[in-house]
Formats: C-alpha cells, sequence, structure tokens
C-alpha cells in the first residue's frame, strides 16, 4: 500500500492543535538516533488528540513510534524506517495532587524531577529515582517498568502506579483513573502496558501512589574485603534497621577507584583497600531515634567483623556527595569504546557469575576494562565492558560473554532497561518459548496491525 504522505500530514495536522505537527527542517535539531527520522512528529496536549492521532494512523496504516524524555538505553524508541512519532513533550502537567488520598494525577510527559520535586513540597515522597531523573519522562518511565534506586524498599515503577489513561492501536481510550490501593474487579489492565515499551498502547495520564516523605535520612560509605562480607551485610543490616533499609548500592573495587580519581572531582570517602564499596541508606520518620538506631548498627557489624570499615555522612551535603559518586556513570567514557549492560542475578550466583566473566573476557581480550556496580539489593548489576573495539562483531562477542552466565542462574539479560531493538535476539534466555508465545498473542490480540513501535520486543 502507497501512503499519500500529504493526506496523512494534513490528517494529522487536523488532528492536534495547530503548529504542533512537526516536519522537515522543524525536526533537524531533534534527536533521533539510528539515521532515521520521523515523516512528523506528533505533540499532542490531550488524551483526546493522542487518541485522533492514532486513528489517522490507523486510516493509513502507518506505524507510530512513541517519544518519552529519549533517555531509554535499548533503542526501545529508535525508528527504524520514517515512522510517525508521538511526543509527549506537551503533556506535561501535574493535574492534581491529593494529600488525604496520597495520590497525584499526571501527564505522561512530566519529567520524573519535576512529580519528585512537587511531592517533596507536599511532604509527600514519590520513591522512583535513577540518574535520567531530570529529563526522564513519567510516560517513559511507564513503558520500561523503571526500577533505579530504592526498589529494595519500595518497589519497580509497577509499584507506584494506581491508575492509568492510553489509547490503544484502534484509537480507543481506556480510562481508569483509579485512586484506590485495593481494587480486585477483574483483570488489572494497567498491568499490560506497564513495561510493554509502547507496543501496546500509549500511556498518557496516570495516577501516582505517594509515600509519606521521611523526617530521616542516613547514610554511610562501607568498605568490605569479600562478596561473602556483601550478601551477609545486606541481610545483616535490613534486620537491624527495623525496615528503614531504602538503598543497598555496590560499587565493585575498579568502578570506585574509576569514578573517585581524576579527571572525577569526587572525594573518595574510603582509601582503595576494599574488593566491594557499598552505599547505604537508611530513611524513616525519627530523625534522632533513626539515626541512634543507624549509628549503633554500623558500629556492631565493625565489632563484629560483618564489614571492614565505614564512613558515615554528617551533613546533606555529604549524602549528597555519596550519591554522586556512585551516579557518576559519565567516567565509565573514560575506557571508551564501551558496551553497557543491565542485566539481574540471583544474589547467591552473583559472586560466580561475575568471576565466569571476568575469566570468560580475559581470554578473549587481553586489554580490557569490566566495570561493575548496581542495585545489589534487589539483584540488578550494570556491567560495562570496554575491550578497545566497537565494531558490531566485537559487541555480538561480548553480549555472548555476559549473557551466557545467565540462563544457567536464573538471571535476566534486562533488569530494568527492557528489551527495544538491542536485546530482541536474547528474550528466549529468559523467558520461555510459551511465555514468548504468550506475549506474541497479546500483541496480536490488542495490536493486529503491528501499528505501534513496530519491530521492538520481538
Amino acid at each position: 500500500m502507497t501512503v499519500d504522505t500529504r493526506a496523512l500530514i494534513s490528517s494529522l495536522e487536523a488532528a492536534v492543535q495547530e503548529g504542533n505537527v512537526l516536519s522537515g527542517a522543524a525536526l533537524d535539531e531533534r534527536h533521533f538516533p539510528g539515521g532515521f527520522r520521523p515523516i512528523v512528529l506528533v505533540r499532542p496536549r490531550t488524551t483526546e488528540e493522542v487518541a485522533a492521532a492514532v486513528r489517522v494512523c490507523r486510516e493509513f496504516d502507518y506505524p507510530i513510534v512513541p517519544h518519552g524524555g529519549m533517555t531509554g538505553l535499548v533503542q526501545g524508541t529508535q525508528l527504524t524506517r520514517e515512522e510517525v512519532a508521538i511526543s509527549m513533550e506537551l503533556m506535561n502537567r501535574i493535574e492534581e495532587v491529593d494529600v488525604q488520598s496520597r495520590t497525584m494525577t499526571v501527564q505522561a510527559g512530566v519529567p520524573l524531577q519535576v512529580v519528585q520535586e512537587r511531592a517533596e513540597k507536599e511532604d509527600l515522597l514519590f520513591p522512583l529515582d535513577l540518574g535520567a531523573r531530570g529529563s526522564a519522562t513519567i510516560g517513559g518511565n511507564v513503558s520500561t517498568n523503571a526500577g533505579g534506586n530504592r526498589v529494595i524498599r519500595y518497589g519497580m515503577m509497577r509499584d507506584q502506579i494506581l491508575g492509568m489513561e492510553v489509547v490503544l492501536p484502534d484509537g480507543t481510550i481506556i480510562s481508569s483513573m483509579n485512586k484506590i490501593i485495593k481494587n480486585n474487579t477483574g483483570y488489572d489492565l494497567k498491568h499490560l502496558f506497564i513495561g510493554a515499551e509502547g507496543t501496546l498502547g500509549i500511556v498518557t495520564r496516570l495516577v501516582l501512589r505517594m509515600r509519606a516523605l521521611p523526617k530521616s535520612q542516613n547514610m554511610a560509605f562501607i568498605g568490605v574485603q569479600s562478596f561473602q562480607q556483601v550478601t551477609g551485610f545486606l541481610n545483616y543490616i535490613d534486620a537491624a534497621l527495623g525496615g528503614t533499609l531504602s538503598a543497598f548500592e555496590v560499587l565493585w573495587s575498579d568502578y570506585y577507584h574509576l569514578v573517585t580519581t581524576a579527571p572525577a572531582e569526587h572525594t573518595p570517602p574510603l582509601a582503595y583497600d576494599y574488593g566491594y564499596y557499598i552505599l547505604l541508606e537508611a530513611m524513616g520518620g525519627d530523625v534522632e531515634a533513626d539515626g541512634e538506631r543507624f549509628l549503633a548498627a554500623l558500629g556492631s557489624a565493625l565489632e563484629e567483623g560483618v564489614i571492614d570499615d565505614a564512613v558515615i555522612a554528617q551533613s546533606q551535603a555529604e549524602r549528597d556527595a555519596m550519591w554522586a559518586i556512585r551516579d557518576d556513570v559519565g567516567q565509565l567514557g573514560r575506557n571508551a569504546p564501551i558496551f553497557t549492560f543491565d542485566i539481574s542475578v540471583p544474589l547467591s550466583s552473583m559472586e560466580s557469575y561475575v568471576e565466569e566473566l571476568r575469566a570468560s573476557l580475559a581470554a578473549q581480550w587481553e586489554q580490557h576494562t569490566c566495570m561493575v556496580f548496581g542495585h545489589l539489593g534487589d539483584g540488578n548489576l550494570h556491567v560495562i565492558i570496554g575491550n578497545g573495539d566497537g565494531s558490531p562483531e566485537s559487541k555480538k562477542a561480548v553480549e555472548a560473554a555476559v549473557y551466557g552466565g545467565l540462563p544457567s542462574r536464573g538471571g535476566s539479560v534486562s533488569a530494568e532497561h527492557g528489551i527495544g531493538l538491542q536485546k530482541k535476539a536474547y528474550l528466549g534466555m529468559s523467558r520461555s518459548d510459551d511465555e514468548i508465545a504468550v506475549m506474541r498473542m497479546i500483541k496480536q490480540s490488542i495490536d493486529p496491525g503491528g501499528l505501534f513501535n513496530p519491530g521492538k520486543v520481538f
């Protein structure tokens, strides 16, 4: 079928407010990775406009790629040809904060940091947090089921959503803007779209679950020699802190060294004497009691040899500095070209996995780097590898090394970034044939024409 692109563009212009369909030179300053630009970029302001644009594309049998903050790492919004791009950038309002219900109603284009800051003004907490908070949008967080720094206590993005409005591939609007936590009335449809990477629907509005804003925040950097100490300390401190543990981030020694040496500007809080460094955070409701418990727990851990060293943050500036060390992933560019991975491994198998991976890399490339860090409290590792060769062939060889040790350990090829285009070939390592068949069945049922984000995931 040959598409009359002029008629398509004209119909899309009629579907949204004037000036919100961009094409040609108007797209020059926009970032569309992979060498393709959309035939047009549509910027609706309402759910109804999204639905109208979708119906136009369905009429012309023209595929759609949704665009959020463009911070994804698996080519989940990359164009594979001249599709229509629908951006949520103008749907960026916080519509309501209900302090009594502890909910916030937002449009999908609101940046995560804006939600966090508004919640704090209302003495509330939106617990999802990740390094790209300033540009990543809430809609994108939904599409990838984002995780981040505090999953160990608050869960993934899936756990922060109460209600949702979404546009289906035929233009139908499903609006279930629910504010209640308990609602067992049949299938909970929102879970179809969380983590679906825009392949089943375009999320336009959300009811987010807020939590009480913690009054205390205690942080420390911990040094230990062995991985057994890492896992032992996790269980020890989780019990000792009485449910206030909010983050347990682990940096392998080479990553810690990288982000605390020039040209990085961070001062290392601990000497370079340890195999692993732990960023520990606890958040609670009593400043004095929580602080005393935190000190007592660390003191006991040191006395009992559970950990080898610790430095405790004494101010907000010091807490910010500790997080900045963990989050300074820009330093990884010093090892360029690099390949970035986001995987999950059960804690009981993590040490053997990393050892096996390092051995495999060393056998293939005498000169290489392998930086490991992550949200260890929930089994999520970030693995960044450099071998001096950024070629596609080298990338495949590195992927084989990284992913090869996961199936036997019950690991996942994607902990929190999704599948997109980049990990399609490896989906079968983490999902059975029957699971993938059901996924395809759902996709075919909701989007039989393959209109939404074609080519992703499968």
